[in-house]
């Protein structure tokens, strides 16, 4: 039963990746891209990870998409405003042959790999939150930190920028 729930994911993941990239409209594009999260969103409860699935369907479906909706709706970008591509399909089918030898040798390497039968989590509570914030705050504090004072930096920066804009 798990694998079919594997294959009907992936197979929604795969065909919102596609819709993603072939839809000229955006709005079709975004909530093609929404589709896609949600598949790796099911993909990683497969995988017994909580955390990752209740953070990709809350930060990703739930806040990130909603805003890129929304800008896409404020900024009303239309069909005539996307650049024209009249050899989309043939690039996309010329990229698709070139890739098809590398997908093959990763495919057969994959294969090869020694103790690949076994899928099952050999650690104990894999994928709980406590695990993964023990993993965070001890071995990656310095990055961890790091990022959120880039953050942090990257707001103030922006929040700068637009009263500037807002004085002229």
């Amino acid at each position: 039963m798990i694998n079919v729930i594997f294959l009907i994911l992936s197979l929604f993941a795969l065909m919102g990746a596609i819709g993603m990239i072939m839809f000229s409209n955006t709005m079709h594009s975004a909530l093609s891209f929404i589709v896609t999260v949600m598949a790796l969103a099911g993909l990683y409860a497969l995988l017994n990870a909580s955390f990752l699935f209740m953070v990709q369907i809350i930060i990703y479906a739930g806040a990130i998409i909603t805003l890129m909706l929304f800008i896409i709706m404020f900024l009303n970008i239309r069909e005539e405003h996307a650049p024209k591509e009249p050899n989309k399909y043939i690039n996309m089918l010329v990229v698709a042959i070139v890739l098809t030898p590398i997908d093959y040798l990763l495919f057969e390497a994959f294969l090869r790999m020694p103790h690949i039968g076994d899928f099952t989590t050999k650690i104990k509570n894999f994928g709980d939150i406590k695990m993964l914030g023990d993993k965070l705050f001890r071995g990656w504090l310095l990055p961890f930190e790091t990022i959120s004072i880039l953050l942090l930096v990257a707001l103030i920066g922006s929040i700068v920028l637009a009263r500037k804009r807002e004085r002229k």
